[in-house]
């Protein structure tokens, strides 16, 4: 909690919408994993941009529900980016289709695009406050 305008107790980030994201792209990571085990085209052409993509879209997400100031929202993308990263990653590598070595490097990157992906997600909510 912080002090916000007037002294009122604001909150800096919401546990349950971190969560939310988290799972949302959790789900589409383990999709992605799931299909890049099957496929090799998907594990060699996809896989990092692919993870990228779902940590951002984290982000993006908890930025949007959130909707309270680009720095939250950046911190909290980047928590919910890196949270989703970490299960896929660990069953690629239990998989046999990603070095271990991803696992921290992965999530580093995951933590940077889901925070990335938080600020455009507070441009979308002011955005999306401005057509109501």
């Amino acid at each position: 909690m912080r002090k916000g305008v007037g002294g009122k107790d604001v909150e800096m980030l919401d546990s349950g919408l971190i969560l939310r994201a988290a799972v949302a792209g959790t789900v589409l990571q383990l999709i992605l994993a799931i299909a890049g085990h099957f496929s090799p085209w998907v594990a060699l052409h996809l896989f990092m941009f692919g993870r990228m993509m779902c940590s951002a879209t984290a982000g993006y997400l908890y930025g949007l529900w959130f909707g309270r100031g680009y720095a939250v929202g950046a911190l909290g993308g980047a928590i919910a980016g890196g949270l989703c990263v970490v299960p896929p990653l660990a069953l690629s590598v239990l998989l046999g289709d990603s070095p271990a070595a991803m696992v921290s490097i992965g999530t580093g990157i995951s933590i940077l695009t889901g925070g990335v992906g938080g600020v455009f997600g507070q441009i979308g909510a002011f955005f999306g406050k401005l057509g109501r």
